[in-house]
């Protein structure tokens, strides 16, 4: 299939999606409500903190009495030989069933690594709820930041075509130029190397897209069709407070992932006693209840027995082959780790706090910068086709003034999407990140 061809059909399916499409649009709380229910990530996270949840009850347990029943039923085939002082023998046979039942109950009275379990369950529990949230940030990040890359990547064709639809342009006036004589042909050349550039930027930009809304679908399970798009003069605020520190001791703190390695590290120094306690007594409550019913031996009367006992019971451990003290230094071993990586979670969210924080400030400074050249680089821009116009200028002046203000409007709207991206960060650096701050910042969004 020729080029040309190639190109036209790609068009042409890019209008009829886009006409399918525009019966609905989607803006980012939307898409991150779809998110929820269909991200194979957070459903992962969601399922694993219920798995945590019942480690409580497991423990739980471990103080409750547990209750036992039995019961049996038997068919007994025995033989008896008498044999007299005389040497005779007399045999006696006897076939007969036997039944039984028994319920036995044991209530622990003092197992104190059932108590340290029951304890250790809490901080396990608040380990997985701190997972939970943190998967729950992250999803708000990967829903923004792939939001924002397909709104990105539509900005980033806009300019493409922009540009090449005034090159082509430039590219026309040349060849008319040339023909009345009022231009050389090496104006002609130029705007047609730029053009051909530009075909394959928009190429480019197109694959660019399409693959940015495939990422897209995958989080949410379906074709968003048209994005909510930011508003031009859309107000993006500093953070507040306005200074470095106080975030980031707020991420060292309040970070979901320190929290867990909080609790992590705190049940890992309660293995140490739990694995301690292995040299201490037991003590436990106990209860039977046995009857038993059938004939006598060979089968001979009925015989029916029943049995009660009630009392406590100990268990003292002696030696256990130097099992349990392994296992504690082993639990403590374990418990140092836990720490370290705790010191290195703080660390982490610090470096994280400040890197977002930086990017916020940084990034509106260079959104102001950025409007700043735009507005210059349009002033350029006039001046260069007034300059063309009147012969002070050439046709490559021109061309590189308007492909400068489509960069600079394209670099102004990724420095824009990358501030708020930054200013999600933040909040999910100190452990604050939630759907209102997705609500604050779909109020910047502008239907299509």
């Amino acid at each position: 299939m020729p080029v040309k061809v190639r190109r036209l059909v790609h068009t042409l399916f890019l209008a009829g999606l886009t006409t399918a499409t525009s019966a609905w649009a989607s803006d980012l709380l939307q898409v991150y409500r779809q998110a929820l229910s269909y991200d194979a990530q957070y459903a992962a996270a969601r399922a694993a903190a219920e798995m945590g949840r019942e480690k409580q009850p497991q423990a739980l347990a471990g103080l409750l009495p547990v209750i036992s029943g039995t019961g049996n039923a038997s068919w007994n085939d025995s033989r008896y030989q008498a044999i007299s002082s005389s040497g005779s023998s007399q045999d006696y046979k006897g076939r007969y069933d036997s039944k039984g039942y028994g319920v036995s109950l044991t209530q622990p009275l003092f197992r104190w690594q059932n108590f340290l379990l029951y304890d250790q369950a809490k901080l396990l529990i608040m380990q997985s709820e701190a997972n939970f949230a943190q998967a729950g940030q992250e999803l708000i990040l990967r829903v923004a930041q792939a939001y924002f890359d397909v709104l990105l990547a539509i900005e980033n064709l806009r300019a493409v075509q922009a540009n090449k639809a005034a090159i082509s342009q430039q590219l026309a006036q040349a060849k008319k130029n040339f023909e009345v004589g009022t231009a050389t042909i090496t104006d002609t050349y130029e705007s047609q190397s730029r053009y051909d550039l530009a075909v394959a930027q928009e190429i480019n930009a197109e694959s660019e897209l399409e693959v940015k809304r495939y990422a897209l679908r995958v989080l949410i399970g379906g074709d968003p069709g048209e994005l909510s798009r930011l508003k031009p003069k859309a107000v993006l605020d500093p953070p507040q407070p306005p200074e470095m520190q106080p975030w980031v001791d707020a991420a060292e703190s309040g970070n979901f992932a320190v929290q867990a390695q909080q609790a992590a590290a705190e049940a890992a120094k309660k293995s140490i006693d739990i694995n301690r306690a292995g040299h201490y007594p037991t003590l436990d409550a106990v209860a039977n209840y046995n009857k038993s019913y059938g004939p006598g031996q060979f089968g001979i009367g009925e015989i029916n027995t029943t049995s009660r006992q009630v009392g406590v019971q100990l268990n003292v451990p002696i030696f256990q082959g130097g099992a349990v003290n392994s296992r504690t230094r082993e639990a403590a071993a374990r418990y140092t780790a836990e720490m370290s990586a705790l010191d290195h979670a703080k660390r982490t969210a610090g470096l994280n706090a400040r890197q977002a924080y930086l990017g916020v400030v940084n990034g509106l400074a260079g959104v102001n910068a950025l409007e700043a050249a735009l507005r210059s680089g349009l002033s350029s821009l006039e001046s260069n086709r007034l300059g063309y116009e009147v012969g002070v200028r050439i046709n490559i002046d021109v061309l590189n003034a308007e492909n400068q203000v489509y960069l600079t409007r394209r670099d102004l709207e990724k420095a824009r999407f990358d501030t708020l991206m930054a200013e999600l960060k933040l909040k999910a650096a100190v452990g604050t990140l939630s759907e209102t701050d997705l609500e604050r910042i779909n109020a910047l969004l502008v239907a299509p």
